[in-house]
């Protein structure tokens, strides 16, 4: 606890000394994204993986809200988007150092012309899909395909190397995919081992992201303590229930998934301890389209023609930036820009309207200049070594890869902020904002910090909560760390309060 104020206390102090010219989630947070969804980023993550510590695990999902029974097309991942991921590992605030681009194609096989769907088995002598390819796929009647490559040091790398990488596809339901989600089922098939100990995956997955979304776009009006957003301290304590409703539960998302050796990552090809600089990256997910988009007469193959450059339409580092920090005249403008140019965006760092939100409720803020938040955009912080340089201002979700990950069965819904809260017993140093976990409250988490905790956890402490502190599926413990899509026959969206809600459920 010393530690970490004393840590604490040098990074401000850097911060403060950054000249101003260097100086959560994401569901339709921008009016670009709100009309292309395929484009938008909901989530970002990076974390050590739980089960190998020397391997980095970042992901990126893609297309919000997707309802599990909505076929018959379900839901591909756009061909004409480029997915990419970026580190920064020289603390420059640049993150392109190490990338990696993943591109997809979409294949038409149907089994019988006349079918409805685009998934289809047990029915019309068409076996279940059993499998991504061969025998079993017959019913997969759009099948996807992608490339990986990795560039560093201005050189691409194909870790595709001709082998066909199978995106997987959402689940229609029991009939259709009887083993889905079972041990070689077809979310295991889409697991792939890729040169240099690189591991993908991509398809459609749960959503593990959880916030009463209603309540926060109500104007911040969280249901707990009439209204005022605070939780009790054994509301607080539980990361096992659900106080208000998780408006995620039951929706799906697109998700890729890469997991990546720390050596082909860091700046010198090593593995470093957390006291040094070089174990400190900073990563950030885009989404891009071609420049020229021309949609073709019916009947014309294809019937999409793309050309130009790539123009970004969408990046995500920290959760919640872009969704509450960021003004609405100025979100499309973020999206499109690149993190080492977000010294234009300074004044909504410093000055963040949702701690006037907060003060308006009676929840004590910092006033002045919110110096205090700048190591979410900077390289300073508790998790940055003394004397690494701070760097331009950049959004970027900075991690550090000394730190070791806890095991998922005592991660705390609150990461570091565990380790401010005077009780060793529970502290857990690798959660955000030191990278992010699918199963971090990055609402909470996000709300507090900009109330102030960072600055003083005794004067700005106060428990702000939206009081949904659980996903509704269990995460996997292993690559890709989320859980398989929802089935789309026999998932549904449980109520606050409705008989019949088992597990995690949101109560009244």
């Amino acid at each position: 606890m010393r530690r970490f104020r004393a840590l604490w206390s040098l990074a401000l102090a850097g911060t403060l000394a950054v000249p101003q010219t260097a100086v959560a989630a994401n569901h339709r947070e921008a009016p670009i994204t709100a009309i292309d969804r395929a484009a938008d980023i909901t989530d970002w993550y990076t974390f050590l993986s739980y089960d190998n510590p020397g391997k980095v695990t970042m992901i990126l999902a893609v297309d919000p809200l997707l309802e599990p029974s909505n076929g018959p097309t379900y839901f591909p991942f756009d061909t004409g988007i480029l997915y990419a991921f970026h580190v920064d590992n020289d603390n420059d605030g640049e993150a392109e150092d190490v990338s990696f681009e993943v591109l997809f194609q979409s294949e038409i096989r149907l089994a019988d012309p006349r079918l409805f769907t685009v998934a289809v088995g047990g029915i019309a002598g068409i076996p279940p899909i059993t499998a991504l390819d061969g025998a079993g796929s017959e019913g997969l009647g759009l099948r996807q395909t992608y490339t990986v490559t990795m560039v560093k040091g201005g050189q691409r790398f194909d870790l595709t190397q001709g082998q066909r990488l199978f995106a997987v596809p959402s689940n229609a339901g029991p009939r259709t995919m009887p083993n889905y989600s079972g041990p070689g089922g077809l979310f295991e098939q889409g697991i792939y081992a890729l040169p240099d100990g690189v591991k993908v995956f991509a398809g459609t997955t749960d959503d593990a992201f959880y916030i009463d979304l209603g309540a926060t776009f109500d104007s911040l009006n969280f249901r707990m303590a009439a209204g005022g957003g605070v939780l009790s301290p054994a509301q607080d304590a539980d990361d096992d229930t659900n106080f208000a409703p998780d408006d995620v539960s039951g929706f799906n998302v697109n998700t890729i998934a890469i997991e990546v050796p720390i050596e082909l990552l860091t700046r010198d090809g090593k593995i470093h301890r957390a006291d040094e600089p070089e174990a400190v990256l900073g990563t950030y997910g885009t989404t891009s389209r071609r420049k020229v988009t021309v949609r073709r007469n019916p009947g014309d193959d294809p019937p999409i023609l793309t050309s130009g450059t790539w123009r970004q339409v969408q990046r995500m580092g920290n959760p919640l930036i872009n969704e509450l920090i960021i003004g609405v005249g100025s979100k499309d403008r973020f999206s499109m820009d690149d993190p080492e140019n977000d010294a234009q965006f300074t004044d909504f760092f410093l000055h963040p309207i949702l701690a006037e939100v907060f003060a308006s409720i009676g929840i004590p803020v910092p006033s002045g200049d919110r110096t205090d938040l700048l190591p979410l955009v900077t390289y300073t912080g508790p998790i940055v070594p003394p004397g690494t340089p701070a760097g331009a201002i950049a959004d970027l979700l900075r991690i550090n890869t000394g730190t070791p990950p806890t095991p998922l069965a005592i991660q705390e819904r609150l990461g570091l902020l565990t380790l401010l809260d005077g009780d060793p017993s529970n502290d857990d140093a690798a959660g955000f904002p030191n990278g992010r976990r699918p199963d971090d409250d990055v609402t909470d988490i996000a709300s507090r910090v900009v109330a102030g905790i960072l600055a003083d956890p005794v004067a700005f402490g106060t428990r702000i909560g939206d009081g949904a502190n659980k996903g509704d599926m269990a995460k996997r413990g292993t690559f890709p760390f989320v859980s398989a899509s929802h089935d789309g026959r026999n998932s549904r969206h449980v109520d606050p309060g409705e008989p019949g809600c088992t597990g995690v459920c949101p109560v009244e």
